[in-house]
């Protein structure tokens, strides 16, 4: 059993500040309370691209491990291991990120596809954010018959930490504005 879902969201900021908060959303101290889910990120590698001017980047993301309590109680981890792999072109304007668990495979597999385009409508002063995750849990002998319960109590775990999420970014992207304007905040 799979559970998936899709969301998008529209920044009423322009594309290359959307995109610099994103970059920047796990860094400011005062997002780490909102975020709380997120113990570490690491940039593994970046490299760009001359050709196609296009930026490739890799980070390892360390979070609390999803699902209800019993869960990582029966798996024996409180922690999961995430890469980010993450494409942007500033040509085109659009910045893609993928997310997936590397650790806690054997019992669950999430992936997160998020990208970030101009608005259609107003590309020079919104963007667009769409956002894709399916979670799988694998069938445990003890967790076969709560394995779909399982996956919605991660998928609505997923939906209050992309909430979350949005929050910070739009908190970011006020500061970038504020911080281009040269206010102080």
């Amino acid at each position: 059993m799979v559970k998936a879902y899709g969301q998008e969201h529209v920044y009423k900021h322009p594309w290359e500040r959307v995109t610099s908060a994103s970059w920047r959303k796990f860094s400011d101290p005062e997002n780490k309370r909102t975020l709380s889910h997120i113990v570490e990120v690491d940039t593994l590698n970046h490299k760009l691209d001359p050709e196609s001017g296009k930026l490739y980047t890799t980070r390892a993301i360390t979070v609390h491990a999803p699902g209800p309590w019993f869960v990582r109680k029966i798996i024996g981890q409180d922690i999961c291991h995430c890469v980010e792999s993450t494409v942007v072109d500033a040509r085109t304007k659009s910045m893609q990120l993928t997310t997936c668990n590397i650790s806690l495979q054997k019992f669950l597999e999430v992936e997160e596809k998020i990208r970030y385009d101009p608005h259609p409508d107003n590309p020079n002063e919104w963007t667009v954010c769409r956002q894709e995750t399916s979670i799988r849990i694998k069938p445990l002998s003890a967790l076969a018959s709560m394995a779909e319960k399982v996956e919605q109590k991660c998928a609505e775990k997923f939906m209050q930490n992309s909430a979350k999420g949005r929050e910070v970014m739009e908190r970011m992207c006020k500061y970038l504005e504020a911080e281009s304007r040269g206010i102080a905040m």
